[in-house]
């Protein structure tokens, strides 16, 4: 038994060249697998990013319908509530059309109280609030137009017509690597004076709100209180977790991820038509080898280790070079593709594992067919083997 890892090895080097070639080639469908699925994870970032202690109330009919600025102190004052921000969506274009990134009108007082996962420094935090016309700037999206603290910006509205001048008080930074550094935030109250003097119809309205609670456990029953404070009103109300609402953005496109996630696991069938290839040209190439293995007392066990040692062996480097490139094209990717589409891309922790643990399973069921074909050989017929 002590032998047989030796066998395993020399076995597995024996045709260097064919070797390597599998090697490669499981090693560049593993990289494939782990950069789609990459896609998979980042677009649920932001779900995974989700606190399981927030609540969004949005319109009951849709997203886009707007609620009233009323509401934010009946929600505030529901038991379980501990404090409540509120979102307009703004859009706007700045410098390009083509260049997105989240653009949203909010509470500046209570912003960083429910999501502090938002870093800004105390000062930051003073002077955004403290200026009507202050945005605060994500991490990233303020890296990527070279803009700090202090420097003029101006978005040509869509959504609110009209050319609208910010001043970058503060650039927050993400708690994490999950948490979405792209987004800008400015005062709802430099919005609404504009609306109530240009259309007034449209001021005093906000996007959604977000409320903080004490006990998440507590979330359904908070959820049915609030939108009772607002059932058979003109705005009627649908309050949910965080992690829901989200949920529904990433739900519009579901048919494409269903179709990356089919292409990610039909790579898992190409890295095992490969393999078995390879371990059945090398088996029946061996079948004489296994013949005189069984003469000297080598058991069937014995040549099931050495068979099936020998696939695993090589669909584990496989998975250690295609870690490596996945690691290539997920950072060649990152660089390639708009922060703006992907906030967050990150080789998540369970794409690795899912990585290497394919290749193992691969590697045992890629030794099935030469393992039943070595074992069942006879000797007689083994000797005779002259291919």
């Amino acid at each position: 038994m002590i032998m047989l890892p030796k066998l395993v090895i020399k076995n597995a080097l024996r045709h260097k060249f064919r070797t390597t070639l599998t090697i490669l080639g499981i090693a560049v469908a593993v990289g494939a697998f782990g950069l789609l699925r990459t896609v998979i994870t980042s677009w649920y970032a932001a779900v995974e990013a989700t606190a399981t202690d927030r609540l969004i109330t949005r319109h009951a009919v849709s997203f886009i319908f707007p609620l009233p600025y009323s509401y934010g102190d009946k929600i505030a004052k529901a038991q379980g509530v501990e404090n409540v921000t509120y979102f307009n969506w703004f859009q706007g274009v700045y410098k390009d059309k083509s260049e997105f990134f989240p653009r949203m009108a909010c509470d500046p007082q209570t912003i960083f109280d429910v999501y502090p996962e938002f870093i800004v420094t105390p000062e930051e935090k003073e002077a955004f609030q403290k200026e009507r016309n202050a945005c605060v700037l994500g991490e990233d999206i303020a890296k990527k137009y070279n803009l700090k603290v202090g420097d003029a910006m101006s978005i040509e509205g869509d959504i609110y017509p009209g050319k609208w001048d910010f001043v970058i008080r503060a650039i927050y930074k993400p708690r994490s690597e999950a948490v979405d550094g792209t987004q800008m935030f400015f005062h709802w109250q430099y919005l609404d004076e504009r609306m109530k003097q240009d259309m007034p119809t449209r001021a005093g309205y906000i996007g959604w709100y977000a409320a903080k609670i004490s006990d998440p456990n507590q979330a359904a029953a908070i959820s049915e209180y609030v939108d009772g404070l607002f059932a058979n009103s003109s705005a009627e109300t649908k309050t949910e977790t965080e992690r829901a609402f989200n949920q529904g953005f990433i739900g519009a496109y579901s048919a494409i991820i269903t179709g990356i996630n089919i292409m990610a696991f039909m790579i898992i069938g190409v890295i095992l038509m490969v393999l078995t290839n390879t371990m059945i040209m090398s088996a029946r190439e061996r079948s004489r080898e296994y013949a005189v293995m069984k003469t000297l007392g080598f058991t069937g066990k014995h040549i099931l280790g050495v068979v099936s040692g020998e696939s695993i062996f090589i669909s584990i480097l496989g998975g250690a070079a295609g870690y490596g490139l996945t690691l290539l094209f997920v950072g060649a990717f990152a660089i390639v593709v708009p922060k703006n589409f992907f906030p967050v891309f990150i080789l998540e922790p369970v794409t690795i594992m899912q990585e290497f643990g394919f290749a193992i399973l691969v590697g045992v069921i890629a030794g099935i067919i030469p393992v039943v074909q070595a074992v069942r050989i006879k000797i007689v017929d083994g000797l005779r083997y002259a291919g």
